[in-house]
């Protein structure tokens, strides 16, 4: 059973930190590339940072370029979040999600494997 399964959402206050986490199982981790994408209530999901094909470089959403880092570690099929210097703005549901390839952009369509997402709730 193909699963991803985040972690790490929570609340926190503007200016604060958190790493999310996206744990893989069923399907082999380093063959696929994973993207981070977010959904704030009323709005489209978002891509935020997503890896194009293995080995490749990762995209960052303009509004959170130098804020956040996606990174992984294929020995625990993990791939992570972290979000420094959060803002209200960033209050959201965070997926993690996996494709074979990512098209630049990091669209949300075309994904196919996602999580159930994690709530991250950035107070004033």
């Amino acid at each position: 059973e193909v699963q991803l399964v985040e972690s790490g959402g929570g609340l926190v206050q503007a200016g604060g930190s958190l790493r999310l986490s996206c744990t893989a199982s069923g399907f082999m981790f380093e063959d696929y590339v994973f993207g981070w994408f977010r959904q704030a209530p009323g709005k489209e999901r978002e891509g935020v940072a997503c890896i194009s094909e293995v080995d490749g470089p990762t995209y960052y959403a303009d509004s959170v370029k130098g804020r956040f880092t996606s990174s992984s570690d294929n020995a625990k099929n993990t791939v992570y979040l972290q979000m420094n210097s959060l803002k209200p703005e960033d209050t959201a549901v965070y997926y993690c999600a996996a494709a074979g390839f990512i098209a630049p952009g990091c669209p949300a369509s075309g994904m196919e494997y996602w999580g159930e997402g994690t709530l991250v709730t950035v107070s004033s």
